[in-house]
Order: structure tokens, then C-alpha cells, then sequence
């Protein structure tokens, strides 16, 4: 489903949706074909299932005229001695 026809459907409300297709522009993941999940009455309601949201999953509201996400890459710094104390259990005979 479009995000238009969505709109249309349930105007001025927080939808609950699975991204079927979707394209990146430089950092910008635009959604272009979605399947929704639920949609919701109560803000608090929404903004909880938001949170647990994940992977192909948003809640987004449907005023917005575009559903795009912004991705910001974050980068890990760690010495290997640092991984090797935190995550590694070496067992010497």
C-alpha cells in the first residue's frame, strides 16, 4: 500500500506499519510500499508500540506527507584488549 492511500484511510492518526519496499537517497531511506499493521486511537499507545518497534517496523503519524527516516551512522571505537577483557572468557590450562 502507498503511503497516500494510507493517509486517506486513516487521516491524523499514529499507523503501525511493516516497510515491503523502500529506497535510500545518501542517508535518507525513503518507504515506498507499506502493510499496515494497526492503527491507533491513544498517542500513549502509539508512542509504546514505537518503542518496541523493530527492524522493517515504524509507527509513524499519518499527517506527514512522506514517510522518510534519516540513518545516522555511529561508529565504535575499542582497543582489542578492551573486547578481549569484556566479551571473551580465555581459560588457560
Amino acid at each position: 500500500m502507498k503511503w497516500e492511500e494510507v493517509r486517506k484511510i486513516y487521516p491524523d492518526k499514529f499507523v503501525k506499519f511493516h516497510i515491503l519496499q523502500s529506497h535510500f537517497e545518501g542517508n535518507i531511506r525513503y518507504i515506498d510500499d507499506i502493510a499496515v499493521v494497526k492503527a491507533f486511537d491513544d498517542d500513549k499507545e502509539a508512542t509504546r508500540e514505537l518503542v518496541r518497534a523493530k527492524d522493517d517496523v515504524l509507527v509513524y503519524r499519518t499527517g506527514k506527507e512522506k514517510v522518510e527516516v534519516e540513518i545516522k551512522q555511529i561508529f565504535i571505537r575499542a582497543t582489542w584488549s578492551f573486547l578481549l577483557r569484556t566479551h571473551m572468557e580465555i581459560n588457560f590450562p
